[in-house]
């Protein structure tokens, strides 16, 4: 896997966008919540590309609220955002009802359309789907991995290493996505990330709260070392244990992550039957 193309796509994000997105939560925090002013994210989109816009729209959208450059509350209108694209209002209105699906945007009749807040319940929900999918595929690619997708692997976690180094949390972000859907693509089963994406909007916007202060970026460095050498081991057992380990991590900074942030966080209504063990 080419993991350099990878980080063009839109996994990737500008060490500049994560730069105003932390100056974002700052303000954010600091006026309990406010909701920001609508970003300029026409840069994420190009009408050149054979990709529909309003896929593009979905993905700037999506992107700017995991970065928290619209905080829960923002207000969102068709009108604006398709003024800002220069496009009808169709496109917007589909990205719209995909963002509503994943759940990160909401529909409060006679009022508008909000950035929704973090659900932790969800989150919690949306890593037992995440496991549960992408163990059964990291124990298959144990078995049919290829020398070529391990060096495409240990080559991406050498770039985290040096994303790290220099703090560059954003080109980390990239790189983690790309090193998971790499392993997607070992089994060729990219269906399998394209599936948990929606699911795992809420475990993503975590994510960029949690990183680095909460979860460090040299602990999930060492948790992708892991799994790397379970692969290496072709030890199905051994890849599988990595990454249940992996994906368990959220479990110990959601707690943390809504103590700092109570404005980005819904109450927790915790599950009947527990879904963190």
């Amino acid at each position: 896997m080419p993991t350099k193309n990878l980080l063009t796509n839109e996994s990737s994000l500008s060490a500049d966008t994560a730069l105003v997105a932390r100056r974002t939560r700052r303000r954010a925090s600091a006026q309990g919540g406010a909701s920001a002013q609508l970003p300029d994210l026409t840069a994420n989109v190009s009408f050149d590309s054979h990709e529909p816009i309003g896929k593009q729209i979905f993905r700037a959208l999506r992107e700017a609220i995991f970065v928290g450059q619209m905080v829960p509350g923002t207000p969102l209108s068709e009108k604006e955002v398709s003024d800002m694209f220069q496009v009808s209002r169709q496109p917007v209105r589909e990205a719209f009802i995909k963002l509503v699906e994943a759940g990160v945007l909401q529909v409060l009749p006679q009022r508008g359309t909000f950035v929704k807040r973090i659900s932790p319940r969800q989150v919690r929900e949306g890593r037992f789907i995440r496991e549960a999918i992408e163990t059964a595929v990291v124990r298959k690619a144990a078995v049919s991995i290829t020398d070529e997708q391990l060096q495409a692997l240990a080559d991406n976690l050498r770039e985290q290493k040096l994303a790290a180094k220099s703090n560059d949390t954003a080109a980390f972000l990239a790189l983690d996505e790309a090193f998971h859907y790499a392993i997607a693509q070992a089994i060729d089963c990219t269906a399998a990330w394209e599936t948990i994406q929606d699911i795992k909007a809420q475990m993503d916007r975590v994510r960029y709260l949690s990183l680095p202060d909460v979860s460090p970026l040299d602990l999930l460095i060492r948790q992708h070392a892991r799994i790397l050498a379970g692969l290496r081991a072709h030890d199905p057992s051994a890849a599988e244990d990595a990454m249940r380990s992996h994906l368990r991590e959220i479990l110990m900074s959601l707690g943390p992550i809504a103590e700092r942030n109570p404005a980005w966080f819904e109450a927790d209504e915790p599950e009947r039957v527990p879904l963190s063990t």
